[in-house]
């Protein structure tokens, strides 16, 4: 997450205003923001260091959330390896992107983030609403993702 947040401190568009972590909500509204950009995840890793049967963002992320998209625009940046609980904040996100764990290449989110490229991808896995329906797989009887296997933006 950290590359991320250097890479949109660097980029054209930042405004010099804030990179605060973990703000809270008074912050936000105090300081007549017109939009925010979240970056909240999982921290990195590699192969089996990752393994985990939380598949939650960890905190401060859900309350970083909360206090930043429910008092401004925001767009959410997932930095995971899979998919992650979000289910219970998508209704405060203007806009979500599923970086994936983008390692010392955070310049490329804020490369898209900013315009100087277009968004592509799709989702090259289903993306579940609540881990009670795990395992979930295309053309399962009752496959109901958040996001299904394929869903994603190209501009």
């Amino acid at each position: 997450m950290d590359s991320v947040l250097i890479s949109q401190q660097e980029t054209k568009f930042s405004s010099g205003k804030e990179n605060e972590e973990n703000p809270d909500a008074d912050f936000v509204k105090s300081s007549n923001f017109s939009y925010a950009v979240v970056v909240v995840g999982e921290p990195p890793y590699a192969e089996t260091f990752g393994d985990s049967l939380n598949l939650t963002i960890s905190e401060p992320g859900p309350s970083t959330i909360q206090n930043v998209c429910g008092a401004v625009k925001c767009v959410t940046v997932i930095i995971s390896g899979r998919p992650v609980v979000i289910q219970p904040y998508v209704g405060l996100m203007d806009a979500l992107v599923a970086a994936w764990l983008p390692g010392t290449e955070g310049q490329g989110v804020a490369d898209v983030l900013f315009g100087d490229y277009g968004f592509t991808g799709k989702l090259s896995r289903t993306w579940f609403k609540t881990v009670d329906q795990l395992p979930m797989n295309v053309g399962d009887r009752h496959y109901d993702p958040l996001f299904p296997f394929g869903f994603g933006l190209t501009i």
